[in-house]
């Protein structure tokens, strides 16, 4: 049977716009909406509440395997809701380790490559159209300018940063290290695809990002179907 939604990668560093941006398609295109993010924060905030070592790439990665993750909505975990519990700066710094270990990411890459196998997804991360799908009908690349980003994560109310009113110097510190291991890492690094197209939402409104990236959406849509009709409409090939 033929898929008829697409696959749509969202992938950026963070204070990008990823989040709204992605829940806001799929909201429009009554998608199913994945944090694969919030994966990697979950994992990681089992590890710490299992008294793990983050450096343990075995150890750490069978919570990956094992547990009962959901990241429709609400971030849930083995039944705990850490929808909350993982925006803080300790997860940011242990999801970070948590990220470089590869057996780790095979776990939750299979995952999340099961929520896309249907169609009819947005899914916002570091490496989606890279790693997860590299075959997306869809692969946008959100970015803005650092100072920019760090703003947003200091306003965040849905961020502990942005609920305690940390500065921006202080979060822009914490975003330049995460984009430095997120780019370094070896296992699934943050890398722009050579077929995604690049939005810089420095400066943008989330509805003009939203809008491009429907527009992009519809575009493929378009040409994707009626290339299907036209190739079985009346053939005798």
């Amino acid at each position: 049977m033929t898929r008829q939604t697409l696959v749509i990668a969202i992938d950026g560093p963070s204070g990008a716009g990823k989040g709204t941006v992605a829940r806001t398609v799929a909201s429009h295109l009554a998608y199913r909406h994945v944090d694969t993010g919030a994966m990697y924060r979950a994992v990681a905030w089992k590890a710490l509440q299992d008294g793990l070592d983050l450096n343990d790439g075995e150890a750490v990665s069978a919570v990956a395997r094992t547990s009962v993750l959901e990241v429709d909505g609400r971030a849930m975990i083995d039944g705990h809701d850490v929808t909350d519990a993982i925006r803080t700066p300790v997860i940011d710094r242990a999801a970070a380790i948590v990220a470089q270990h590869q057996d780790v990411r095979a776990a939750l890459v299979e995952r999340q490559r099961r929520y896309g196998a249907e169609g009819g997804v947005v899914m916002e991360g570091r490496d989606i159209g890279s790693v997860v799908f590299p075959a997306a009908d869809v692969k946008v690349y959100l970015d803005a300018s650092p100072d920019e980003r760090a703003r947003r994560r200091a306003l965040d109310p849905g961020h502990a940063v942005g609920r305690d009113g940390a500065a921006a110097s202080t979060v822009a510190q914490a975003l330049e290290e995460r984009d430095r291991v997120d780019r370094t890492r070896r296992a699934s690094p943050l890398l722009i695809s050579p077929d995604a197209v690049y939005i810089d939402t420095t400066g943008l409104a989330i509805s003009d990002v939203v809008s491009q990236v429907l527009a992009l959406v519809e575009q493929v849509r378009s040409t994707k179907y009626k290339v299907r009709s036209t190739k079985y409409k009346g053939s005798t090939d």
